[in-house]
Parts: structure tokens; sequence; C-alpha cells
């Protein structure tokens, strides 16, 4: 029995089309927060793991910032679409945490896959933020970074100033001179809760919640209204009245008062590095956060901001599969080595840090270890991070009080009081949530 050669040659194609499809990459979402140059760093590498094997496709998607990545992830999980991989900020953990059914552990999803994953090689301070209570692993520390303080060398040259500041009081001093030098900005700075109260904490060894930040239960509370954190926002507001502080927004927006010359010193973020480098007219240097000399046990360690990975809920074995095999690819010391040299972010394992080391990058970019020797310490239980529910609704709060004390409508005391008032609130409904 003959066929037409039209019924062949469909034969032909079809057979085609289904052995492509038995072969077809297994495509894995990866929904992101990085913009700019990360965003770029971000495409390069999800390039560099597609080329090394053809069995999985990671599709990075930028969703916006870190808030709107994040409620985009809830949402689509909620509606049935999440993707594979979604990118949280740290101070959602908690909230990801007490999501059941939303999230599958990272230790689970590679011990299942058979992937080789030793959590003893990530950088204890940035692992243990993502760890239970009992030692599961629960996301990848993807992007983590710490805050640092950035200095123009060109501006303090004219101000007659060589070295950067090592303690608050030395940040004061320089302000004077640099205004008094022609700087129109003196000092700017980032994500004001995280650098002024959260990491400002840790690196003088205290406080800003009970239950150890967090990390001891849901009914923490918020104790960042102490004498040394009303004299720190005190001296900020002092500056702000001498025309030294420039605030320039909630987030990441002061970022550019420094490197477009603006503002001539900055804390923010060591992941701030990509940005700067690639804007910047002028020399600049990375110091280690300043501190207050007087405190006892300063300065300590700062703690991790950035995001990590965390792998959602109700998807394939495959997919999973091909997740496991891309945080192999991620923990490469190379990846992570080219990662950290490339933004600025943490080398999340000591063997990407011992590798970056021994490359003569740090002889060859000084200050650029900093983020690093702020976090390779051992922490205490002040000092291990903030791991709250509701904490990005708390850092509105505080935001909130922290502009009326700028705009000179309240004074810093009163402002932290209310701050910690309206945050208990918040932290008393999510326990009550968390409970349910």
């Amino acid at each position: 029995m003959s066929f037409p050669r039209t019924a062949l040659k469909f034969a032909a194609v079809a057979s085609l089309a289904l052995a492509g499809t038995a072969h077809a990459a297994v495509e894995i979402q990866w929904w992101h927060a990085m913009q700019g140059a990360l965003n770029d760093k971000v495409n390069e590498i999800a390039d560099k793991f597609n080329a090394s094997q053809s069995d999985y496709k990671i599709v990075p998607v930028n969703k916006g910032n870190y808030d709107e990545t994040m409620a985009a992830g809830i949402a689509a999980f909620r509606a049935g679409g999440a993707p594979a991989i979604l990118q949280v900020f740290e101070v959602g953990t908690a909230t990801m945490m007490s999501a059941k059914g939303a999230i599958k552990p990272v230790s689970q999803v590679m011990k299942d896959a058979g992937e080789k994953f030793d959590q003893k090689a990530y950088i204890p301070a940035v692992a243990g933020y993502y760890t239970s209570s009992k030692g599961e692993m629960l996301s990848f520390p993807f992007n983590s970074s710490t805050t640092v303080f950035y200095y123009n060398k060109d501006a303090f040259k004219k101000a007659g100033i060589s070295a950067p500041p090592k303690t608050w009081p030395e940040v004061m001093q320089y302000s004077a001179k640099l205004k008094a030098s022609g700087q129109n900005c003196a000092y700017t700075t980032d994500w004001q809760s995280w650098v002024h109260l959260e990491s400002f904490s840790a690196w003088h060894n205290t406080l800003f919640a009970t239950k150890n930040n967090g990390f001891g239960g849901t009914d923490a509370r918020l104790v960042f209204n102490s004498p040394l954190h009303v004299k720190h926002i005190t001296n900020l507001q002092e500056m702000v009245k001498k025309g030294y502080f420039s605030y320039g927004g909630r987030k990441a927006e002061s970022q550019a008062k420094f490197y477009n010359g603006e503002c001539a010193m900055f804390t923010g973020s060591s992941a701030s590095l990509a940005n700067i480098r690639k804007n910047a007219k002028f020399q600049f240097g990375v110091s280690q956060l300043p501190y207050y000399p007087d405190v006892p046990g300063a300065p300590q360690n700062t703690i991790i901001g950035g995001a990590s990975l965390w792998v959602m809920g109700g998807k394939k074995a495959d997919e999973y599969k091909g997740v496991a095999k891309f945080f192999t690819f991620l923990s490469r010391p190379e990846i992570q080595s080219d990662w950290h040299q490339a933004t600025g972010y943490l080398p999340v394992t000591m063997a990407a840090y011992e590798m970056t080391r021994k490359s003569g990058y740090y002889d060859k970019n000084p200050g650029a270890d900093v983020s690093v020797e702020q976090m390779v310490v051992k922490t205490t239980d002040k000092s291990r991070g903030v791991r709250l529910g509701n904490l990005v609704q708390i850092r509105t709060v505080i935001d909130e009080e922290l502009e009326a004390v700028w705009a000179g409508k309240k004074e810093p005391k009163a402002a932290l009081d209310n701050a910690v008032a309206r945050g208990n609130e918040l932290l008393e409904r999510f326990q009550k949530t968390a409970r349910e």
C-alpha cells in the first residue's frame, strides 16, 4: 500500500516536531528585582547556565523593585501561575517562611534532585539568616549585601581630608570641612531603616527587637527607641539642620546623589558598587560603616541585605531538578567570585571569597573586601540579623516617622517611640496570623 508524497512529507515533519518537543529544554521562570547593571549581570548568568547544558532553560524576568517583585510572586501563587524561582528581599523572609505550602525549602529541593549541597560552604552570617531553627536552609542566598560607607576621594582632598571617617563623630566633623570647602552636600544615605536602625543596631551589638530580633519567635517586639538609637537620630537631625545631610528617598534614590558628585559621603548597600563604578566621574573609596566608639562591643558585625531565591511550591519534578542544577551552578566559586567582583554583593561561599582574594582583586581594588570583613566574624544573638513578620510594613512606618524628623516636624525620641508603637501593632497582627 502506498501513500501520497504529501502525506509522507507531513508525517516526516510531524515526527521531527515530536522529537523536538521530547528534547525541548524545561523552561524555568525566575522572577527578580535586579535593575540597571545588575539586571544585565543576571541575564549574563542565565545565559551562561543555559549554554552549559541543554536540559533546562532559565528565563529571568524583571518584575520591578523588591516590593513589586514579592507582591507579583504572591499574587501569581494565589492565581496558580507563580514562577519556579522568586527573588525576595531579606525583609520578606519571615513572611515567606510562614506561607504554608507556598515554598519548598532549598535544602529539600537539592536533596530530592541528588545535588551535592553543603550548607557549611556558605558564609555563616549569610546562610544562618535563611536557615530555620531546625538547621534547614529555606532559600538560596543569591545576592547578599551589607551596609558600607562610600566617600568621594576628590572632594575629600579638596577639603583637606586624607582618610575616611571611622566614627559617627568624625562624620560630623568631616561634614563641616566638606561644606566649608564648597561641597553642596556632605552626606546622604539609602535605605534609612536598614542602615540607621537595623544594621546600626547589630554593628553596635544592640537589639533592634526582642527575642533576638525575631529569631527566637513571632512574639518579638521592637526596641529601637533606646538612648543609643535616639542619640544617633538626633545627631543626624543636627546634620540636616546644618545642611550637611541631604535625604533623598526611602530606597536607593540617594545613590545618584553620591555618584553625580552632589554628596561626598554615602551609606548604602555594598551592591551599589556596580552603579557607582559605572556612573561616578571621580575617584571614590569604600570603607566600613562608622560607629560610636563609646559603645561597648562596637563594632560587631553588620547584617545582610539584598535578597535570596525562594523555590515556589506546586511545581513539577523536572522543574525542581532544573532549579537544583541551577543553584549548583550559582554556587560555583568562579560564578560567585565574578558576581561579587562585578556587583559588590557578598561572595556567599568562603571558596569564592578565597578565590577572589588569591586573584589579587582586593589588592587592586582597596575597600572591595570591606563588606566581607564586616560579615566574616562570629555573630551574637543581637547581631545575627532581623527576622520579623510584616517587616516591609514596619519599614514604611519607620520611613514616615524619620521623614517627619528630617522635616523638623517631630523630635527624634517622639518619632522613634511612635515607630515602635506602630510597628509593634503590625507584629501583633503577624503573630496572630502565624498562629492561625
